[in-house]
């Protein structure tokens, strides 16, 4: 079997990630991918086995699953390995100390908050016939909605949106300088909520005590806000991509205004459909492992195309096809799977959820005002820019 090679900074894959990957994932199991500094890497592009291989022990994450921008602070390397970056015991300890947090209850329980900040955003918007949501409201919402969620005081707000903006950007150089910005924040939050304690994330992980006595440290504390806001802005892509999705398929969009209550539905499909990060983080084999008739060796590295197993057609009927009704037999991969399951995924939802159907209730006549311009990222499927008509 030949084993196709997928190229991330060639301007076909650039441009329509979703053909590329899906071409490859029809002819193997697995597809090589070059990487600058890193080699080849192997790329899962089937459902099946994207799912297992991010549940199965023998692909493990070490340090080399993540870039590390040079020029970083010394004071900030401690605070920027995140449980996505664990294994086995070290991860299952602070994902059971931080779980109870995390669940869809106290998501659903949140929204009023995020409705509020929403409704704000909205009301904010700039005046005259059209606006670009993704400058004036998907990119300041979920940093917006994490200062809510952490207790970061008002007055400090505007400086974590430009620091949300940097991260919503892709590794650079205002990445790199919005980094001790976020530590020392999340530091000077941490230690506000030991001495007052409020109604936020925070003060409530202060609080879990586990069966054993174990807690927190400060340190892992400052760590899981630094990963809440990289991780948690995902929902300003997926936002975007979804109004975009929703406007240029009219009766898709005619069907989620006719049922407002598909909206759940429909976050899970636009998920599925235009979810915005393409691929895993790469895990390394603790032993040979074999896909079909390819042998992968110890020590390779192994990245999940997400954004093929989501279209796979052995996991999904029509899957190239939007369908906000769609009830799928086997959940997709947005959020990846198994251990490393996206932490925030409850509160991304609910999030996503609450803008769309603010946007699609203020404005029954909303419609692309220009073609949306798109930033080339072989990891991520995002917009620059969504202009609209009101």
């Amino acid at each position: 079997m030949t084993v196709p090679e997928i190229d991330p900074a060639k301007p076909e894959v650039l441009l329509d990630p979703f053909a590329a990957y899906g071409e490859a994932r029809e002819k193997c199991p697995v597809a090589r991918m070059p990487v600058p500094g890193m080699g080849d890497l192997w790329v899962l592009t089937r459902h099946e086995d994207a799912k297992a291989m991010l549940s199965d022990p023998r692909f493990e994450l070490s340090a080399n699953s993540f870039m590390r921008l040079p020029g970083i602070p010394d004071d900030c390397l401690p605070y920027l390995r995140t449980m996505s970056e664990m294994n086995g015991p070290e991860h299952l300890r602070l994902r059971r100390l931080a779980a109870p947090a995390f669940t869809a209850r106290r998501a659903e329980g949140f929204r009023p908050r995020i409705e509020a900040i929403v409704t704000a955003l909205l009301d904010a918007l700039p005046d005259g016939g059209t606006v670009d949501l993704m400058t004036h409201f998907a990119r300041p919402l979920p940093m917006d909605v994490i200062c809510e969620l952490v207790g970061i005081p008002a007055d400090d707000r505007q400086r974590w949106r430009e620091y949300g903006a940097a991260v919503v950007g892709g590794y650079g150089l205002a990445f790199l300088e919005a980094i001790p910005g976020i530590i020392e924040g999340a530091k000077a939050a941490v230690a506000r909520r030991r001495t007052s304690p409020a109604d936020d994330l925070i003060s409530q992980l202060l609080r879990v005590q586990d069966e054993d006595g174990d807690r927190f440290t400060d340190a892992e504390l400052v760590t899981l806000v630094w990963q809440l806001v990289l991780a948690g802005q995902t929902p300003a892509n997926l936002i975007v991509n979804g109004l975009e999705a929703l406007l240029t398929h009219p009766d898709q969009l005619a069907a989620l205004r006719a049922d407002p209550a598909l909206m759940p539905r429909a976050v899970e499909e636009l998920t599925r459909w235009v979810g915005p990060q393409l691929l895993t983080v790469p895990r390394f084999t603790q032993e040979e492992v074999t896909f079909g008739d390819v042998v992968i060796g110890k020590g390779e590295p192994v990245m999940a195309a997400i954004v093929s197993a989501n279209r796979d057609p052995r996991a999904y009927t029509s899957p190239d096809e939007l369908d906000v009704t769609r009830t799928p037999g086997v959940g997709h991969l947005g959020y990846s799977h198994g251990a490393h399951f996206c932490l925030g995924a409850a509160f991304a939802k609910v999030q996503t959820e609450v803008a769309l159907s603010a946007v699609l209730h203020r404005f029954p006549d909303l419609s692309l005002a220009e073609t949306p311009e798109r930033t080339p990222d072989g990891g991520t499927w995002r917009l620059a820019s969504l202009v609209v008509s009101r």
